[in-house]
């Protein structure tokens, strides 16, 4: 009876990262989902697949996801000459983007959000410095360029947190225990 609540609760885990895989992809918070799972799932088995060391370093690669993902676009914008203003534009531009377009269209809508506000935001920053409307565009390209590259690296990252989590969760006690507390 024990191995049916351990695939059950492994098969949890599994499904509670694909499913944070996906919403990562969607700009929503998957990361943290598994996070959280993982956590759950370390203290449904007493600590002795996923330990505490496990779960702080997906924290710590969840929290390096989200920098990046954040400053992604300021950084594109920066290497097409942006003003300062241009890219803080782009980062707000895409929050706020993200939360207006998001909410009435479910799913696709805060990526879509998010690539327009970045746009918006940085060539108006940029036209409001300059009022040089090809160079505004050109901010506004590479800023919603860099909000897709952030994207997808926090994608990747959600991947390597899902690997993580899953490898010790199903592996634990043939891996070797380096990391643990």
């Amino acid at each position: 009876m024990e191995d049916i609540w351990n695939i059950l609760a492994l098969s949890g885990l599994g499904i509670a990262c694909l499913i944070g895989v996906m919403l990562t992809a969607l700009r929503l918070p998957g990361t943290w989902l598994m996070v959280g799972s993982g956590g759950l799932f370390a203290w449904w088995s007493d600590w002795q697949r996923i330990t505490v060391t496990i779960i702080l370093i997906a924290i710590a690669i969840a929290v390096v996801a989200e920098v990046v993902e954040l400053f992604m676009s300021m950084f594109t914008a920066k290497k097409a000459g942006a003003s300062r203003r241009a890219s803080w534009g782009g980062l707000i531009g895409g929050i706020v983007g993200m939360i207006l377009i998001g909410v009435p269209i479910p799913l696709i809508g805060p990526v879509i959000g998010a690539l327009l506000g970045c746009f918006l935001g940085a060539t108006i920053g940029e036209l409001s410095v300059k009022q040089d409307f090809v160079q505004g565009a050109k901010v506004g390209v590479f800023s919603a360029m860099g909000f897709a590259l952030g994207a997808a690296a926090k994608v990747g990252f959600a991947l390597v947190i899902a690997a993580l989590l899953i490898s010790y969760a199903a592996l634990a006690p043939e891996l070797p225990q380096v990391i643990q507390i």
